[in-house]
């Protein structure tokens, strides 16, 4: 056990969570300079501003810093190739914390080798998006459930119409794929508003709120009986369009999708198919196969799918959950337990 670790910071971070981090963990020695690292342009916009530039003077110092550490507070310009560069020149390198729930994908497109993925521990920030990502599926589910776009569209044309039964969530069974840190809190939620909630998971697992489990090969089975679906899952070679042709000409029709996990776990093509033929009646997506979404995507034109621009999990407190997040994994690293979040180096998540 080692009883201090340097940590170099490689994203964003104010002068209060710097001192809450240093607070809640003594042993952490924080290496920053905020002139090193691309501004923010908003609240935990860790990538920070595009048009950021470092002098070749600033980039030698950076990477200085990087190469120094024992640990990372975020990926190097959330840019693979610069966290290999780092990996591969710091041999003393033992923890990256990546700033995304997702991270396990940044890890991968590093390109690094079996005995780098051993050295180096890395981390994700899963779990502190999970209240966010909730309300926006519920958010979803309610928009799909209520008819929104034709509410939005009679209020547009100024029509008064002969009133309809709406649809409610107490009644459906909706399926949600993912029962980690979002997908736990989504069962919740829908459960409370007394959904029947159904989880997918490759094991046997007892999660509140979730009525009955489905293994990921018995979606297809499954589908016939959804109202609607929530995926929060990671984006692995397991998941990629899980939510494909197969599954979407299995619905009955109508049914809600929502998506607030990783964009490929949805095959596009078919959603739009299924969205044509009625099979799906209403899609809430706040991410995309190709981000940002290219204009000639046609879900952009569609009244029965709303857009949100990857920005479901932001909420003022995100920064903070991640740094007290990091600040007990320290703790962990430094004490030889268990880190919590820590990425699969096999599948990626």
């Amino acid at each position: 056990m080692s009883s201090r670790l340097r940590v170099a910071v490689a994203a964003p971070l104010t002068d209060a969570l710097h001192a809450l981090i240093e607070t809640a963990e003594p042993r952490v020695e924080l290496m920053r300079d905020a002139s090193l690292v691309a501004p923010k342009r908003w609240d935990a916009d860790f990538s920070g501003d595009p048009g950021f530039r470092r002098t070749p003077e600033q980039q030698s110092r950076f990477e200085a810093l990087l190469d120094s550490a024992d640990a990372l507070y975020g990926i190097p310009d959330v840019d693979p190739d610069a966290l290999s560069r780092t990996i591969k020149a710091n041999p003393g390198l033992r923890w990256v914390h990546t700033m995304a729930a997702g991270g396990g994908g940044q890890v991968r497109a590093a390109g690094l080798s079996p005995a780098e993925l051993e050295r180096v521990a890395f981390t994700t920030s899963a779990g502190v998006h999970g209240g966010p990502l909730a309300e926006f599926a519920v958010f979803g589910i309610l928009a799909g459930a209520k008819d929104l776009p034709r509410l939005i569209a009679q209020q547009r044309a100024r029509t008064w119409s002969g009133r309809w039964a709406m649809g409610q969530v107490a009644d459906q069974t909706i399926l949600v794929l993912g029962l980690g840190g979002i997908g736990g809190v989504v069962a919740r939620r829908l459960s409370d508003l007394g959904a029947t909630v159904l989880g997918v998971s490759r094991r046997n697992v007892e999660i509140d709120g979730v009525d009955r489990i489905v293994h990921p090969d018995d979606i297809v089975a499954e589908a016939p009986k959804l109202d609607a679906v929530v995926s929060t899952l990671p984006g692995t070679d397991a998941t990629h369009h899980l939510l494909g042709g197969e599954f979407f000409a299995a619905l009955s029709g109508g049914t809600t999708i929502v998506n607030v996990g990783r964009g490929n776990v949805i095959d596009e093509a078919a959603l739009v198919e299924a969205l044509d033929a009625g099979r799906a009646g209403f899609a809430a997506l706040d991410v995309f196969e190709v981000e940002p979404l290219p204009d000639t995507s046609p879900l952009w034109s569609r009244a029965d799918v709303l857009i949100s621009p990857h920005t479901a999990a932001l909420d003022a407190g995100e920064e903070r959950r991640i740094a007290e997040l990091f600040a007990d994994n320290a703790g962990r690293l430094l004490d030889g337990r268990l880190l919590r979040n820590r990425v699969d180096t096999v599948e990626f998540y």
